[in-house]
């Protein structure tokens, strides 16, 4: 069994599945091959960024309505960003973010590259 080196990344491969915004285009695809030949690929391990060194536009008190896929059409145009929310408060459960009104929740800025795309 091998193991591809230089992996593509999810975006390269499977563009139509993974558009820049999405929070896998920027994880490798990595390729097992067997002994027989088969190749076999599966998407590598997406890190979620550490909340602390992710750059903070604002801070949204959650008032009852409040959906993370709104949050997002509201801060950055696309609701398909609502995964940068989540990620930016450590959800493990992206619901719970915003089922209390009162939470005060950090919006992150977007990627150091400028961009909003899947970069960790």
């Amino acid at each position: 069994m091998s193991f591809e080196s230089s992996a593509p990344t999810a975006g390269d491969v499977a563009a139509d599945r993974f558009p820049p915004h999405s929070r896998y285009a920027s994880v490798p695809v990595i390729t097992v091959t067997e002994a027989d030949a088969t190749e076999r690929r599966f998407l590598g391990r997406r890190f979620v960024p550490q909340p602390e060194s992710t750059p903070i536009i604002a801070e949204h008190l959650v008032v009852a309505g409040d959906r993370l896929d709104l949050l997002a059409q509201q801060y950055y145009g696309d609701p398909l960003l609502a995964w940068r929310i989540a990620d930016a408060n450590r959800a493990d459960d992206p619901a719970e973010l915003t089922s209390e009104p009162g939470r005060v929740l950090k919006i992150p800025a977007p990627s150091a590259t400028g961009g909003f795309g899947g970069e960790a």
